[in-house]
């Protein structure tokens, strides 16, 4: 059984006794495991799960998909309240991150830094291979080709280095798949390397056709062409499942209402529950 339910993202559900906030935080329940991708920006996740009655005391890993705040914030309130973490991200989640305001910049990156997880007892993995295995079943992916050539990072986004401010790459973006016997279960946090780059490799490295894809996708950014390009592509693959949202903006979520009910707004307190 695979249960995959969003703790926060942007938009409210429902349950109106949840928080939503700018952000994303899935609580993935897979034979017997318990772990988490993307943590939002604050305490919202702690707060949601015990409304939706969800033992966070289970959780025993932690995947962050990219460094910015919005999807590694939670961190500190999560590790208040569950013992023995370990913690799983890409090479760079720890690069200054900013946005380009002009002649300005602003912050977007991390509320703490690898001192902070020493001193609060939580084990730190950097992944340094395209594929790794979490737990059965669930494998994380990183260092993503980038062949799509309408998939291109906004060059607002920046790292900076020593007194430099260069443009972010986002070698850091990592998203999960779990395997199902439908085909690959994808998330994604906020799909910066692009959403058909990253598809495109987690069919390939396991070999197993994309069954649903829920998370960010960045559309929000997205030209129209890049846009219709990317709805076609979702069509071509027969993914039959699509369920993003954060990032992926009003446009795009618009635009994938022609995949009727194989689409859902993902939203705060949604679940996808496959047997």
């Amino acid at each position: 059984m695979l249960q995959i339910t969003t703790l926060v993202e942007n938009s409210p559900g429902e349950h109106k006794g949840l928080v939503h906030e700018h952000g994303l935080c899935f609580h993935i329940e897979k034979d017997g495991e318990s772990l988490l991708f993307d943590v939002g920006q604050s305490d919202a996740a702690v707060r949601n799960a015990a409304m939706l009655r969800i033992d966070l005391s289970r959780v025993r890993r932690i995947v962050l998909s990219h460094g910015h705040y919005d999807h590694s914030g939670g961190l500190r309130a999560l590790a208040a309240v569950i013992p023995r973490l370990r913690l799983f991200t890409g090479a760079g989640f720890f690069d200054d991150k900013y946005g380009d305001v002009g002649a300005a910049y602003e912050f977007l990156g991390n509320d703490f830094d690898a001192a902070w997880l020493v001193e609060a007892g939580i084990a730190h993995t950097t992944l340094d291979a395209p594929v790794a295995e979490i737990v059965p079943g669930v494998f994380a992916l990183t260092d993503f080709p980038r062949v799509h050539g309408d998939e291109v990072v906004n060059p607002r986004f920046k790292v900076r280095v020593g007194g430099a401010f260069v443009p972010d790459a986002f070698s850091d973006e990592v998203m999960l798949a779990v395997d199902t016997p439908e085909g690959l279960v994808a998330l994604l946090g906020c799909s910066h390397p692009g959403v058909k780059n990253m598809l495109d490799a987690a069919a390939q490295r396991l070999d197993r056709p994309i069954h649903a894809v829920i998370g960010g996708t960045h559309l929000v950014e997205a030209s129209p062409e890049s846009l219709a390009l990317t709805v076609e592509y979702l069509r071509q693959k027969d993914i039959r499942v699509i369920g993003v949202s954060h990032c992926t903006g009003a446009v795009a979520m618009g635009s994938l209402a022609v995949f009727g009910d194989r689409y859902y707004h993902n939203r705060t307190g949604t679940a996808l529950i496959l047997d």
